[in-house]
């Protein structure tokens, strides 16, 4: 059996002919309705977990894995480095979709995730913002402006109309960069100073946070006075004692989770008791009309990025990829024809590969002849 291999180079061709538009509005349109028709019976997502060290650097691999009952896995490989973009020129998050079919075993379909992370992470953002901010919210503020702000900013701007944008990030090269980066959104930025940063979250009707700020070292902003119907989407928060926001604003706002059990280990409901917690994203969407109520006081969305929106992301590709014949289909498990033999695919011609004399094992190796 055969695995779709989707390269970068086919996610960039699959980008240019759909749109970047039309990307995350799928997006946003697929996981709304997903969290929709959520039923943990018949998708079992597993919470996160995985590998923390500090040696070479301080990073993490994590494995995120979602089953639909009945139909496939799919298991996302993320590692998380925030030294990268300083010393190894590579983005803080990347990572690696696989999907499984569960009736064998077999692999489907391998991918990029970093894109797809991107993407997904954004429209979860829009989603929650759709049903937590006021409609009529014009101005936005972005404290962190690394590769998420990139694709929360392009998420919400496909549900609100912005007429003000401004962001901050202690790093002054990723603040002035920023514009260039979101240019194709056609809005104007204004880049603040620390200084202003109070008084812009006052007036502001939306705040994301996506920032890599270290384990002890938040939060990213003292508290102020904001106004009644501040929403914010949370996203920096994906570690134990990683926290973005005052507790003050956590303590007096309606805080919803994407993932419970997740935001209480590691999101920004690590400071808030599990009885006082909103609804979860999924519960948002399936009562809409009933939560709607809260776009009139302070809400969270805590963003520590659920596996379920990975499998989406995962699936929307493929199937644009198919759609457009691009990936390729490839003999990537070693099988053969006679499934009791594991050295069948070897045979050419009914025989064996012999020893060629070429080179011994422990010369490939590296190793002395003993």
């Amino acid at each position: 059996m055969k695995t779709l291999l989707l390269t970068r180079d086919d996610i960039q061709e699959l980008a240019r002919k759909v749109g970047l538009p039309t990307l995350m509005d799928t997006m946003i349109a697929d996981l709304r309705s997903a969290f929709a028709a959520y039923d943990p019976a018949r998708s079992i997502v597993r919470q996160r977990e995985g590998f923390h060290y500090t040696t070479p650097t301080t990073g993490l691999l994590e494995w995120m894995p979602t089953m639909a009952v009945g139909g496939e896995i799919t298991i996302k490989l993320v590692g998380y480095h925030p030294e990268n973009p300083g010393t190894q020129g590579l983005p803080t998050i990347l990572s690696t979709l696989s999907a499984f079919d569960t009736a064998s075993g077999h692999l489907i379909a391998v991918m990029d995730g970093t894109f797809s992370t991107a993407l997904r992470t954004g429209a979860a953002s829009a989603v929650a913002s759709e049903v937590l901010a006021r409609p009529e919210s014009k101005t936005i503020t972005l404290i962190g402006c690394g590769a998420a702000a990139v694709s929360q900013l392009h998420a919400l701007s496909r549900v609100f109309s912005f007429e003000s944008v401004q962001v901050y990030d202690i790093d002054p090269a990723a603040q002035q960069s920023f514009a260039q980066r979101v240019d194709f959104l056609g809005l104007a930025i204004t880049e603040l100073a620390v200084h202003s940063l109070p008084e812009a979250i006052a007036a502001s009707d939306i705040l994301c946070t996506a920032t890599s700020v270290g384990v002890g070292e938040g939060p990213v902003f003292r508290d102020v006075e904001t106004q009644p119907w501040l929403h914010v989407n949370a996203v920096g928060s994906d570690y134990i004692g990683k926290v973005e926001l005052p507790r003050a604003l956590v303590e007096r706002s309606t805080v919803c989770p994407d993932s419970v059990e997740q935001c209480l280990l590691e999101g920004e409901c690590q400071h808030v008791p599990r009885e006082s917690m909103g609804p979860a994203l999924s519960d948002l969407v399936k009562e809409r009309a009933r939560y709607t109520t809260l776009r009139e006081r302070s809400t969270v969305f805590d963003s520590t990025g659920w596996a379920l929106e990975d499998q989406v992301a995962m699936n929307m590709l493929v199937a644009f990829a198919r759609d457009l014949n691009l990936g390729r289909m490839v003999e990537f498990e070693c099988t053969s024809q006679d499934n009791r033999d594991p050295y069948g695919f070897l045979r050419s011609q009914g025989e064996l590969p012999e020893n060629s004399g070429q080179i011994s094992p422990s010369e490939s190796r590296g190793l002395s002849t003993p």
